[in-house]
């Protein structure tokens, strides 16, 4: 997999200043610091003068009768930090470079922005240079203001269960998207004018219960760098990678099934036999927050598909899930990755724990951060109460007129014979289509091919009844297809039925003269539906010229699936009028000589049809 190394930017050198200055213009709550001189006094013996562009975005009117709240670390993980400043969760967040801490005098200069009546807690995550930078500015501001020394918290939040406690050591975990609900839990309690040893003990105790493990296709690229080689595999993916490009601790190959890989994530998060990794007190059975985090280049479909696994998972091992958090909230760049995090909600009567319902409260609380994504305030439903089993459409056929073929059983081959060549040929359309369209094409003609043969198998295609057979297969295009193809076969099939039920013989044996007006009335109903007409380099090119041939050479066939392969080639040398195609540059496609996928499609079936 290749690295994604181009990004859209004024200069790398600029991109978190300007980031912020974009954020602060979402926000009108917020204020970027544009100082850029710190001094520390001579009472420090220490006279220096840095020349750092601070980097501090805060609440301008914070409310200094509540405790303040300040995190931060390198940049690259927007919306963290600075995207959860605002009324209801964070004060203030200081932002280095990116991947980078800031540095002290930086912190410091936050510290002062947010200076209050009642004290503040800063979070960071635990990484070495957060730990270090934001420690050293706390001890400077307590040694400058020493009347105000106790009226600041320090708290470090290292959830990453990849790393043990053997390969940890002295350093310990490293902090994860769990870091933004310790955020969130202690910002509410603060925004509700708690004290600041409340929301000092609070945060302190929600990063003692939270687990995070993350997985990616892919490391990321850092704007303003060498373009980078891929790290993982094609077929390679990584648990345990840090937000920072760091290494994981294991690789997979092939990339699992969601139904595979979630279950191994679980087991990191919730062990409690493994005495290197057992960070958080789980028994089995629990009580718990999930967050489903976009590492930043998942999609949103595919993202959603995660939260279905993670639940039915959770379900499986009979955890109460008591809220679920899905989005962005801590990003490693464009990373194509997702983390999940725990949170262990405590039992009826813990000691020295808050209660569920209190840690909940502070989750739901609303809050006026662009950062923060929508949630619920409830439990999920059940499963049961949610999905409903399909019910099975049943369409009436006891009114068609019976049609048959003279050989039913030829019949049924020539269909599978034409549905395995389409199969057989998806690589190829899906080619194709990869240049000519949105790459989906051979995949669309597959899966329709795989549910006629489908259709076969369950006896609902027969030679026997070719009105209901040809009804079964414009189903099969207008469920397992879908999109325009799939529209455009089922019409036409539709309009084949009733062809050949308004002009069969009476004896409902289909003659090539009957077959020829009905397909010339299929057309010509499909034509009320599309203006695409030849030459358009789309599937009505080789479908018209088949049917004109059909009919004008004594219902020929090999002449008119010759006429049709004629027409497919033909798209290679056609600009396109309609479908996907019309928006791609028409000397494009002439110079690749790529043939239209649609029409490529049905010369496939035509060629393949006795």
């Amino acid at each position: 997999m290749s690295i994604q190394n181009k990004h859209l930017l004024n200069s790398a050198s600029d991109l978190v200043v300007e980031s912020l200055k974009g954020l602060c213009a979402v926000n009108p709550q917020l204020a970027l610091d544009s100082t850029n001189k710190s001094w520390l006094p001579v009472t420090l013996a220490i006279s220096v003068l840095t020349q750092n562009a601070t980097t501090v975005v805060y609440l301008k009117s914070h409310d200094r009768s509540k405790v303040a709240l300040m995190c931060g670390g390198g940049s690259g993980h927007e919306p963290a930090h600075a995207g959860f400043v605002g009324q209801g969760i964070l004060t203030g967040a200081v932002c280095g470079n990116v991947f980078a801490s800031p540095n002290a005098s930086q912190v410091r200069r936050g510290i002062e922005l947010i200076d209050n009546d009642k004290g503040t807690v800063i979070i960071v995550k635990n990484y070495t240079g957060d730990v270090l930078n934001f420690g050293l500015a706390k001890e400077q501001y307590a040694a400058l203001h020493p009347n105000k020394a106790d009226k600041i918290k320090f708290v470090v939040v290292g959830d990453d269960v990849s790393v043990g406690r053997e390969q940890g050591k002295i350093v310990g975990r490293r902090g994860l998207a769990g870091t933004v609900l310790v955020y969130k839990i202690a910002g509410a309690l603060a925004n509700r004018g708690a004290s600041l040893d409340e929301v000092s003990n609070v945060a302190t105790w929600a990063a003692s219960r939270v687990a995070t493990i993350g997985v990616g296709l892919e490391h990321t690229h850092v704007p303003g760098t060498a373009p980078s080689d891929s790290h993982l595999k094609e077929n390679e993916i990584e648990i345990g990678m840090g937000i920072h490009n760091e290494s994981g601790h294991s690789r997979l190959s092939p990339i699992p099934k969601l139904s595979d890989l979630v279950p191994q994530l679980l087991d990191f998060l919730t062990s409690t036999s493994d005495p290197d990794r057992s960070y958080v007190p789980f028994k089995g059975k629990d009580n718990v927050v999930v967050m489903v985090n976009n590492l930043g280049g998942i999609s949103e479909l595919e993202m959603n598909g995660i939260v279905a696994e993670v639940r039915k998972q959770l379900d499986a091992r009979e955890f109460t899930t008591s809220r679920i958090l899905s989005g962005t909230f801590m990003t490693s760049l464009n990373m194509p990755g997702f983390s999940i995090t725990l949170l262990l909600l405590p039992t009826q009567g813990e000691a020295d724990a808050p209660s569920a319902e209190h840690i909940l409260s502070l989750l739901d609380e609303k809050c006026e951060v662009p950062g923060w994504k929508w949630a619920s305030g409830s439990a999920p439903l059940a499963v049961s109460k949610q999905v409903e089993a399909a019910k099975e459409a049943s369409i009436a056929m006891n009114d068609m007129k019976p049609t048959a073929v003279p050989d039913p059983a030829a019949f049924v081959n020539s269909i599978k014979k034409a549905a395995n060549a389409l199969i057989k040929a998806e690589p190829e359309i899906t080619r194709m289509d990869s240049i000519a369209g949105d790459g989906d094409c051979g995949l669309t003609l597959k899966a329709g091919a795989e549910g006629v043969l489908a259709k076969v198998d369950s006896g609902d295609i027969t030679g026997e009844n070719l009105a209901k057979s040809v009804i079964s297969i414009a189903q099969v295009a207008e469920e397992a297809m879908g999109g325009t193809s799939g529209a455009l076969y089922s019409i036409f099939f539709s309009a084949l039925a009733q062809g050949l039920q308004a002009d069969a013989p009476k004896d409902g044996k289909m003659t090539s003269q009957a077959w020829a007006k009905t397909l010339d009335s299929a057309l010509a109903k499909l034509y009320t539906y599309t203006r695409a007409r030849p030459p358009s380099r789309t599937l009505v090119d080789p479908l018209e010229a088949f049917i004109k041939a059909f009919s004008e050479n004594n219902q020929n066939y090999s002449d008119a699936v010759a006429a049709a392969g004629k027409a497919a080639e033909a798209t290679k040398d056609l600009a396109a009028k309609a479908g996907r195609s019309a928006y791609v540059e028409g000397d494009r496609l002439k110079e690749q000589q790529v043939a239209d996928p649609g029409a490529w499609g049905v010369k496939t079936i035509l060629e393949n049809l006795a």
